[in-house]
């Protein structure tokens, strides 16, 4: 596996790969890796010639200058990881390479509905974040096909929306959710549990459920009502739990021909998480 720390560096050795008909997958990550990111670089290496994987935790994200500050650093495990997994690149910048003007008076994107629906709601800024790195991101390493989890299932749809805004020709692709054994999503935030607070938890997957099965006979506003009652007895102090249709992530009154997915986000303790259900 070879390491950039500068895009200059970076892109020189891709367009080396790219004019030899190799095809490239990229996996943008945070760091902190599982066998969540180990899933989407596996899926990457059967799809493509060559595997992209980055690690930057992107300020420019985080409406809460704490959660950047806290947001796990595990370097020294995340690049064994990532030679175990086979990944052919690693792109490892600091935040003056990625963003060398600084990260104020960025520019910003008509992202629609999704900047102000869910997350977009209670994270305010937090996707034209997102937009500001994957933009860079995907400047540098211009890759053929994108892969990225479901979990963060409106980030993946604000993406889409990036690429389209970029009229780039890359393949977005969102891969299944990968879970613990008790159903608790994996995810960079559960290393910031205590282990009474990782037991408490798996009530984001016991709601989702209850949601899932309960959805054909409803009626919603029940289902959600269940759903927070089983999330707040398990000492969840909840953002929201949504039936949105999968396409718009407009709230629905019930089943929908377009699909319909449950989406919860909600804090144990300081730790935020989020996890989603397709219906």
């Amino acid at each position: 596996m070879i390491i950039y720390k500068r895009a200059a560096d970076l892109a020189a050795h891709l367009e080396k790969q790219r004019k030899s008909g190799r095809s490239i997958g990229f996996v943008p990550t945070m760091g902190a890796l599982h066998e969540g990111h180990i899933s989407l670089i596996a899926i990457s290496k059967q799809s493509t010639a060559l595997t992209v994987c980055s690690i930057f935790v992107n300020p420019t994200q985080f409406n809460d200058p704490k959660d950047f500050q806290k947001y796990p650093i595990t370097l020294e495990k995340d690049i064994p990881m990532l030679e175990k997994a086979g990944v052919d690149v690693l792109f490892l910048p600091e935040v003056a390479e990625m963003y060398p003007d600084g990260t104020q008076g960025l520019e910003t994107y008509d992202l629609g509905p999704l900047e102000t629906l869910l997350e977009g709601k209670f994270r305010p800024g937090h996707f034209q974040g997102v937009s500001q790195v994957m933009r860079r991101l995907l400047e540098k390493v211009r890759p053929d096909q994108l892969f990225m989890g479901s979990k963060d299932y409106q980030q993946c749809m604000v993406v889409r929306r990036l690429l389209t805004i970029m009229d780039l020709p890359t393949t977005l692709h969102c891969c299944p959710i990968i879970r613990e054994a008790d159903g608790l999503a994996m995810s960079s935030r559960n290393l910031r549990l205590t282990p009474e607070q990782r037991a408490n938890a798996t009530a984001i997957y016991r709601a989702l459920m209850l949601i899932k099965t309960g959805y054909t006979a409803g009626p919603v506003p029940t289902l959600i009502e269940n759903a927070i009652r089983i999330l707040e007895s398990a000492g969840f102090r909840v953002d929201y739990v949504s039936i949105a249709d999968a396409n718009t992530l407009e709230p629905i009154p019930g089943p929908s021909p377009s699909g319909a997915v449950a989406l919860i986000a909600a804090f144990q303790g300081d730790v935020r998480l989020i996890d989603n259900m397709v219906l």
